[in-house]
């Protein structure tokens, strides 16, 4: 597979297997056409132009949604969304390799993967510093890792939207600068309800919860 890294606003190869010869160009140059006539009419209406300055995607994990904020010199705005169509494990925290759990938190996108086995993907950046810092006061190992927003029906712990709209996501997220892409992962809405999500067990979740809460608010 190719896999790539974000410097000086360009993404760059770093692996490449033979059975993975895709590139993030030449995925784009292939489903371009359709993405921006898809595209067209929400744009217009937004008042939007590609490629966006940020990015914010707010994974809700309970209302099984992806949605995507883009800013492009002004304010944050809701752009659309895109509804999971698989999911694994259960609201809460990712503690530990194979409990399928979806992370919760704060994280940034890593890379790019346009010969993934689930079509295209995002890699997500778990564990991130946070994660790293509990499971290092709680003595716990094999955090797990390789968490995606990708394509296809199935996943266990990543965020799956199908095919169609992970080629349209992809090459929105390929067109802007990675420093600039957030990626909220909520147990659910919080700007809408509210869940009693208490863990006894987990000293800090409150903190995590009110910090996602804190994040989502803006949006």
């Amino acid at each position: 597979m190719v896999l790539y890294f974000f410097g000086r606003g360009i993404w760059y190869p770093f692996f490449l297997k033979i059975k993975g010869k895709e590139s993030i160009e030449s995925v784009n140059k292939k489903n371009e056409k359709n993405i921006l006539k898809n595209l067209q009419s929400l744009l217009k209406n937004k008042k939007l132009s590609l490629p966006f300055d940020k990015i914010t995607l707010i994974a809700l994990k309970d209302e099984r949604v992806l949605e995507l904020w883009v800013k492009n010199n002004q304010k944050f705005i809701y752009f659309k969304s895109y509804p999971f169509t698989a999911f694994s494990g259960e609201l809460g925290v990712k503690l530990k390799e194979g409990d399928k759990q979806i992370p919760e938190g704060i994280y940034k996108v890593e890379y790019l993967n346009p010969n993934s086995s689930y079509h295209l993907s995002i890699k997500i950046n778990y564990p991130n510093e946070f994660d790293r810092v509990k499971a290092k006061e709680e003595n716990r190992k094999n955090l797990g890792g390789d968490i995606f927003i990708h394509g296809k029906s199935s996943t266990v712990g990543c965020i799956p939207i199908g095919d169609k709209a992970i080629e349209e996501l992809f090459y929105i997220v390929s067109k802007t600068n990675k420093k600039n892409i957030k990626v909220i992962i909520s147990p659910y809405d919080m700007r809408i309800k509210k869940i009693n999500l208490k863990n006894s067990t987990i000293n800090w979740y409150d903190n995590l919860l009110k910090n996602i809460k804190t994040q989502i608010s803006f949006f």
